[in-house]
């Protein structure tokens, strides 16, 4: 049954594939409403990605996904309208020349303009001005943000806020909304332990009132859901092949039971069914005619590199490219990062 207030994550075999290969692949999650549930991976491993791809952000390439009831890649718009970006770096980044009250009162502004029921628009200008200040006020004590103890007050400018403060008032702009799915990136990138605690705490408080939570994170903490951006090291056989077998599904550290339930790993590819159909006979090459006289050989062209026109010709005749050892994945994450930030 859905909760009123969290969403319900679930996605099987999902998989986001960029221009130069895929960002993440064979995803698989189970989550309650209410879950706080932890992106853990190191920076470059699509972790970014996957979190904008189950936001509604980011056109999965494969897969199915399901949001508060909502199905992706069919329903992003209405994905979007339950879920909230708390801050993601290079996406809804805050704006370092206002003032922390402007800040608050642009986030209100626009929630209401574009999120917001559309006869909130039509009431009168000093309903609508209590309004805001009230949902201001109860999001500001959602994220444990105390505009007293800043420097200034609410004058205060964002680009003053220490880290832990800035990411609190990202998590208060994107409660204006009373959103089903909160989510943030990088909620471990420059604090120090104790504030990471302290966020985490505060993380905590969010889901245990009903909405559900999505954090992006290098080591996530015990008692949390935890769904990793890297699968386990891949187990390869002594025969030689091109194919490797798929790593095992990582372990969960979770509170939640076994209506749990998270897989991670890449897909293996088909392998040929075999045939009982016999190869075919060589053929004998044909004798030459009595009286002809036999062909020259052609001598291999070496040209001013022997060895490199001997590999290129072996290379038409097998043909099998080079071997190439780019890493695809990162550079997968890096463009369609790029298209979410043009987005």
């Amino acid at each position: 049954m859905e909760s009123p207030h969290g969403a319900a994550v679930t996605a099987e075999d999902f998989g986001l594939k960029g221009p130069r290969g895929w960002v993440f692949r064979g995803v698989g999650i189970d989550a309650a409403p209410g879950s706080l549930i932890a992106l853990e991976g190191p920076s470059g491993s699509g972790r970014t990605c996957l979190l904008l791809a189950l936001t509604g952000r980011m056109k999965p390439s494969e897969g199915r996904a399901e949001i508060g009831g909502h199905s992706l890649p069919k329903k992003m718009t209405a994905v979007r309208r339950i879920a909230a970006l708390g801050h993601v770096p290079g996406v809804n980044d805050l704006d370092e020349a206002l003032t922390v009250a402007e800040q608050l009162r642009e986030g209100a502004m626009l929630q209401r303009r574009y999120e917001g029921p559309v006869r909130a628009l039509f009431r009168p200008r000093g309903e609508r001005r209590a309004a805001t200040a009230t949902r201001i006020e109860e999001a500001l004590a959602a994220a444990g943000l105390d505009l007293a103890t800043l420097p200034k007050g609410p004058r205060t400018s964002v680009r003053d806020l220490e880290r832990l403060e800035a990411v609190r008032l990202s998590v208060a702009i994107a409660l204006l909304g009373g959103p089903r799915l909160l989510a943030l990136d990088d909620t471990d990138l420059k604090l120090s332990t104790a504030e990471r605690a302290e966020l985490w705490a505060l993380l905590r408080s969010i889901a245990d009132r009903g909405t559900t939570v999505l954090a992006v994170c290098d080591e996530a903490p015990e008692g949390v859901l935890v769904l990793r951006t890297v699968a386990t090291a891949v187990e390869h056989t002594a025969v030689p092949s091109t194919e490797a077998k798929a790593p095992p599904a990582p372990a969960v550290r979770s509170g939640g039971g076994a209506e749990h339930a998270i897989t991670w790993g890449a897909k293996p590819e088909s392998k040929p069914e075999p045939t009982d159909e016999p190869e075919p006979e060589a053929k004998p090459e044909a004798e030459p005619e009595p009286g002809a006289e036999p062909e020259a050989e052609a001598e291999p062209d070496t040209g001013e590199d022997g060895d490199t026109a001997a590999t290129d010709k072996d290379t038409a005749a097998t043909g099998n490219e080079p071997a190439t050892t780019t890493d695809d994945d990162t550079k997968g994450t890096d463009d369609a990062l790029a298209e979410a930030r043009r987005a």
